[in-house]
């Protein structure tokens, strides 16, 4: 039987001893980490593939465990989430997120043996989808590695060529792509900026938000102001930097206070410093 990796995920250090105690003896499974927020959890999740994860509805750094769900939905190799809460109301949202299972707690071993039992039964959906039904290979879409034999003498110079063309020392400047690189589920992806709505500041790490999308990263606001801010973005407070090309309106709010509203699907509301205020309206020629 092929052993399952866990990983608990819970502020409370007495929740997860308990757990794990409760999970030491069971079969089959194998507890390979713990951890009390979710970036911790995103990191450990990079390195092991777990099976499933035991995590609580609040967690530390200010990102719940149904946001980190919503961030792993789509994963290509998601793990199944058991959601631990002592509000039986939350097994309605945990359950919409596709929660393997909902735990009132506190709960005694034999409901963990019977969540246990559940996490097997749902196993191969945590695996990564194969190849779409009725594909075969050699189709059209079928993706394959093709490899070009070379001399010696041709490698040296290919080689010699690829390295003249990344030596950025030699750029009058630099290279610059329109994309921000964010690491995503073990691989880069490239988000290109005119999709970016607004930036949003959580400690020491951002959301990026597109009109469909809510990527958690490790740029500091900061660094991103810096290097958007030739591309019409702008910090409008402390927390949110945002595309003024998504914005749609400036609304006055009593207090002389200032509220952007951004274009998409969902329209964002986002405060507009006082300080901020005057540099803005130049900005947009008012």
């Amino acid at each position: 039987m092929e052993t399952i990796r866990l990983l608990l995920l819970h502020p409370d250090a007495q929740v997860r001893q308990t757990l794990r105690g409760y999970l030491a003896e069971a079969p089959g499974v194998r507890v390979l980490g713990e951890a009390v927020s979710a970036y911790e959890a995103m990191e450990l999740l990079e390195h092991i593939p777990y099976g499933a994860i035991f995590l609580g509805s609040e967690l530390e750094g200010g990102v719940s465990g149904f946001e980190l769900a919503q961030m792993l939905d789509g994963r290509g190799n998601k793990p199944g989430l058991v959601f631990l809460a002592t509000d039986e109301a939350l097994a309605y949202k945990a359950f919409e997120l596709e929660a393997v299972d909902f735990i009132l707690w506190p709960a005694p071993q034999e409901r963990i043996q019977r969540c246990l039992e559940r996490i097997r039964q749902f196993k191969p959906a945590f695996q990564k989808a194969g190849a779409p039904a009725g594909s075969e290979a050699g189709g059209e879409d079928d993706e394959r590695l093709v490899k070009i034999p070379l001399a010696e003498d041709e490698e040296d110079r290919f080689l010699a060529a690829l390295r003249q063309a990344w030596d950025f020392s030699r750029r009058s400047t630099p290279l610059e792509i329109e994309k921000l690189p964010i690491t995503l589920d073990g691989r880069l992806i490239l988000v290109p900026y005119d999709q970016i709505i607004f930036v949003e500041a959580d400690e020491d790490y951002t959301y990026v938000h597109t009109a469909n999308s809510k990527y958690l990263t490790s740029h500091r606001l900061k660094n991103l102001e810096d290097r958007l801010k030739q591309y019409r973005f702008f910090r409008v407070h402390r927390k949110y930097l945002v595309n003024l090309d998504m914005v749609t309106e400036i609304a006055s709010l009593p207090g002389s206070n200032f509220m952007l509203r951004t274009a998409g699907r969902t329209r964002v509301e986002l405060p507009v410093s006082r300080r901020r205020i005057a540099e803005l309206k130049q900005i947009l020629g008012l």
